[in-house]
C-alpha cells in the first residue's frame, strides 16, 4: 500500500510538472524577425513587454500544425521499479483544439492510465482562455529580474529570474532564456512553486524549444522528482515530426493590429472634432 501511494505521489507531481509546461509554454515564436534593439538599451520590463507582444502576435499567426510526441516515465523506488512509454499523434487547430491519437504504448499500465492519460486530459483543460491567462509567462503572473545576458548562444539571450506572484500550483520559479532577436522563450529551468503533496521532496523541470520553419515549438520537456520516503521519478516528452499546415506571417498580424489602432485613433479624433464644433 505504501509503495503504491509513493508511486501515486510521483505520478501526481510529474503530471502537474508537464501539464504546466503546456499551459504556460510561450506561444510559438517566429524565427528570423527584424534586428533587435541593442540589449544594453532594454530594461527587464521592456524585454518582458516585447515577449508578451510577440507571443500574442505569433499565437494568432500559427493556426494549424501536427506532430508526434513520445512520453516516457521511469520510477525507481526501494520496493519496485516502473517504466512506460507512449507515442501519440497531435493535431492542433487554433485557438485551443487539440486532438490526440495514441499510436502505441508499452510498460506499466498504472503509469499509462494515471500519468500519460492524465497529461493528455490536463493539457486539453489547460488550453482554455482563462487557464492560459492565469498561467501564462507574463507580468501579470510573475515578477522578473535580470539574471544575466547569455552571449554564448547565437543569437544572444536574456536570462531572467521568474518568481510567481500567486500561489498557483501550475506556476513555477526559476530561470527562462529569451532570444534577444525574436523575444521568444527558448529554455526553462525551474521548480514548481508549490508542491502538490507532502510526499514530494524536490522536483526539477527543464523545457527546451526549437525552430520549426518560421516558428519555435516545444522540443523536449523533462521533470525529475524525489519522493520523501524514497524513490526517484523521471518523466519526459520528446516532440518531433512537426508539420505546420496553416499559418500566416506574424508581421501581417502586427500590421493588421497597427492599422486597426490607427483607424480607431482617427475615428476618435473625428468624433472629438465634431463635438468641439
Amino acid at each position: 500500500m505504501l509503495r503504491r501511494h509513493r508511486l501515486k505521489c510521483a505520478a501526481l507531481l510529474l503530471t502537474l510538472g508537464l501539464t504546466f509546461s503546456h499551459s504556460t509554454a510561450p506561444a510559438a515564436a517566429q524565427a528570423g524577425s527584424s534586428n533587435p534593439t541593442a540589449k544594453s538599451s532594454l530594461t527587464v520590463d521592456q524585454v518582458v513587454s516585447r515577449m508578451e507582444q510577440k507571443n500574442r502576435e505569433r499565437a494568432e499567426a500559427l493556426r494549424k500544425f501536427r506532430g508526434v510526441r513520445v512520453y516516457r516515465m521511469e520510477y525507481h523506488g526501494f520496493f519496485s521499479n516502473r517504466e512506460a512509454e507512449m507515442t501519440v499523434n497531435l493535431d492542433y487547430t487554433a485557438p485551443a483544439d487539440k486532438v490526440f491519437t495514441v499510436v502505441s504504448q508499452s510498460g506499466t499500465k498504472f503509469v499509462i492510465d494515471h500519468v500519460f492519460n492524465a497529461l493528455l486530459d490536463g493539457e486539453k483543460e489547460a488550453t482554455s482562455a482563462e487557464n492560459q491567462r492565469r498561467t501564462a509567462l507574463s507580468a501579470e503572473n510573475y515578477n522578473f529580474t535580470l539574471a544575466s545576458a547569455d552571449d554564448s548562444q547565437d543569437p544572444a539571450h536574456y536570462v531572467l529570474n521568474v518568481i510567481p506572484r500567486t500561489d498557483n500550483k501550475f506556476l513555477y520559479r526559476g530561470k527562462v532564456w529569451i532570444d534577444a532577436k525574436d523575444f521568444a522563450v527558448t529554455q526553462v529551468e525551474a521548480e514548481l512553486s508549490k508542491s502538490p503533496s507532502f510526499w514530494i521532496k524536490k522536483s526539477e523541470i527543464r523545457h527546451r524549444y526549437e525552430k520549426v520553419g518560421d516558428f519555435w515549438l516545444p522540443a523536449e520537456n523533462k521533470t525529475e522528482s524525489s519522493i520523501r520516503l524514497g524513490g526517484h521519478a523521471i518523466l519526459s516528452i520528446e516532440y518531433k515530426d512537426y508539420e505546420i499546415t496553416d499559418a500566416v506571417s506574424p508581421e501581417s498580424v502586427q500590421t493588421s493590429r497597427n492599422a486597426a489602432a490607427s483607424s480607431a485613433s482617427g475615428l476618435a479624433g473625428d468624433v472629438a472634432a465634431r463635438n468641439s464644433d
